[in-house]
């Protein structure tokens, strides 16, 4: 058989290097850790790409998912991991990135009927690997509350605006990774009231009383978690990110805080 020309390998005379190229929108089944069921199978979006020297034409784009194909449908934690050192090895790279987002199903017991409904949160693993060094591994979840408003709740008579919030968690772990409903839990403690997939009407009272004994801001909200995080052993960076959809302007309220702890330089 006759030799096919390999384009990709052609030198580049332009000068340029290339921060990441890779592969995009891949669709992959995985296995995740659950925390009440041990394991969770579900479906994950997954980009994989790595750095090109200012030499090369263009990557080899199949490799993407052949170092993907290796794990035969078992990606979980442990395997994600070591994709970023695969990519640098196979592709012969000096930098390699990996994100892999994904649905994580969770039932979740009404508050007064105990009705059980399933909630779904969005979760990402971004994993980034420099040729000899370590592996940097960022987890992040997004989960939806309910949030009062405090200023609301103090000048009306007749009760106060609520709405729904997003909180954007973003974590380096200083050891082991922790559970994903461990996170959650955190973040939905933090909040006016949780959100619930099914809810009968004693759990729609109790939701409601729930969300007006426990006014927050936005500002609050990401004070509340950050404090929280700060009171664990387990975390050496977060950030967090809350976002208001409010039911009474027509405009989103927003707050965030980043910081990596351990840094005397905190603010």
């Amino acid at each position: 058989m006759k030799e096919l020309k390999d384009t990709q390998n052609e030198r580049d005379t332009r000068q340029v290097s290339i921060d990441r190229v890779g592969v995009k929108g891949l669709k992959y089944p995985i296995v995740v850790r659950d925390k009440e069921h041990r394991r969770q199978s579900t479906v994950a979006t997954i980009s994989l790409a790595v750095d090109l020297p200012e030499e090369f034409k263009g990557t080899h784009m199949s490799r993407f998912v052949e170092v993907l194909q290796d794990h035969k449908r078992h990606l979980d934690v442990h395997s994600a991991v070591q994709l970023p050192g695969k990519l640098l090895e196979r592709l012969q790279a000096k930098r390699a990135h990996v994100e892999i987002e994904f649905p994580f199903f969770r039932s979740k017991a009404a508050p007064v009927t105990g009705m059980e409904g399933m909630m779904d949160y969005g979760v990402s693993f971004v994993i980034d690997e420099r040729l000899g060094e370590p592996v940097d591994f960022l987890l992040t979840v997004t989960v939806p509350v309910t949030t009062l408003c405090p200023c609301s709740k103090a000048m009306s008579e007749r009760g106060a605006h609520n709405q729904r919030g997003i909180v954007t968690y973003s974590v380096r772990f200083t050891s082991g990774p922790v559970w994903i409903e461990d996170l959650i839990d955190l973040i939905e403690a933090c909040a006016s009231c949780p959100v619930y997939s099914l809810l009968k009407r004693p759990d729609e009272k109790w939701v409601t009383d729930k969300a007006y004994e426990n006014p927050v801001f936005v500002e609050d909200l990401v004070r509340n978690i950050a404090i929280r995080t700060e009171s664990y052993n387990a975390f050496s960076w977060y950030r967090v990110e809350a976002e208001n959809f409010e039911s009474i302007h027509n405009h989103q309220a927003y707050a965030v805080i980043e910081r990596t702890l351990g840094d005397p330089k905190k603010d």
